[in-house]
């Protein structure tokens, strides 16, 4: 049986292990894919730091994945082998309950979510329902393709939730708390749309501050800071439940507050003032096929610099502390070693 190399996640707090397993084999309307490439996200580390419930143990980890069709399964033959598709977070949905049938399979109550309950791409192959893989624009390459799967979709559904559901007047101001793989690409974004971009970092955090302003900022500073004007809107990208109140206190009548991870910590307590006004705190639950599509078209149109660092596969552990203690600026991104 051919096998394949990839990093096993065997309990939630312990480090990622490299093994070699068994290669998969596609079932109906799957794609085996030769992984090329797969963004490391904060979400993994929710899930390796035991932050997820009930991860599918042993787990490969790994949901941003870039991949060439090797093979393909009963009904999934138009994906030729040599296509090269991207794979993201949620994996499979059951096509039949109520949220699906309505156009919201982000919400299936039998979804699958690849590199949670299913492998993911913290390995040299993987295996993939045909239905959510998408065909990647040709101006990115392998690695810098990898982020868009989800930092790119995710920030996208976000950012439409944030410009759309605002109340009292057109969104002009956009605050973005916590300046990592997503912000860096919704920044962008919201420039090119005219925009005006107020970024807010951890205190001390000069870096990600400079990193915000050569994306097209506006304005860049420490949460807790008063940005120059009141925020129209803000998305909060750092699974930080203070923030809540903190963009709220930055946001005028009848605006938006999104928060666009799949955990936050607890969030404190707050004066009814905060919200009062009409505002209004939205959350970001997975995607669609639709954002994929609607966002990987985006990204053909507007060129967007996605940062992204390379590490060898064998180093996902480091990769990981490296987005954990914050020393990522952008994203990073596994490369398998693959003969």
């Amino acid at each position: 049986m051919p096998t394949m190399k990839a990093m096993i996640l065997d309990n939630p707090g312990r480090p990622l292990r490299m093994a070699d397993v068994p290669r998969p084999e596609p079932k109906t309307g799957e794609l085996l894919l030769r992984v090329r490439a797969c963004a490391v996200c904060r979400t993994d580390l929710h899930v390796v730091d035991g932050e997820l419930p009930d991860p599918a143990l042993p787990l490969i980890p790994g949901h941003e994945i870039v991949g060439v069709v090797e093979k393909a399964g009963p009904d999934a033959d138009h994906l030729a082998p040599g296509a090269r598709v991207g794979v993201p977070w949620l994996g499979w949905t059951c096509g039949e309950c109520a949220y699906c049938r309505a156009g919201a399979e982000n919400l299936c109550t039998a979804a699958q979510f690849t590199g949670y309950t299913r492998n993911g791409g913290y390995a040299e192959y993987v295996v993939a329902d045909a239905r959510y893989c998408f065909a990647l624009p040709a101006s990115y390459d392998d690695v810098h393709a990898a982020p868009l799967l989800c930092a790119g979709l995710i920030g996208q559904r976000a950012y439409h939730m944030a410009t759309e559901h605002s109340f009292g007047g057109e969104v002009k101001r956009l605050g973005l708390y916590g300046f990592g793989a997503a912000a860096h690409l919704m920044a962008q974004i919201a420039a090119a749309d005219g925009r005006a971009v107020f970024a807010f970092t951890r205190k001390g955090d000069t870096a990600a501050q400079q990193h915000a302003r050569s994306l097209g900022a506006a304005w860049a500073g420490a949460t807790g800071e008063a940005p120059p004007e009141p925020l129209d809107a803000a998305i909060l990208f750092a699974p930080v439940g203070a923030l809540i109140p903190a963009a709220l206190r930055e946001t005028r009548p009848g605006g938006v507050v999104v928060c666009a991870g799949i955990h936050m910590s607890d969030v404190p307590s707050f004066p009814y003032a905060l919200l009062w006004k009409e505002r209004t705190i939205r959350s970001v639950a997975n995607l669609t096929r639709a954002d994929g599509e609607a966002f990987i078209a985006l990204a053909s149109r507007v060129p967007l610099r996605v940062d992204a660092a390379p590490y060898p596969l064998s180093a996902a552990n480091q990769a990981l502390a490296d987005l954990r203690e914050g020393r990522v600026q952008g994203a990073a991104v596994l490369v398998p070693e693959i003969d």
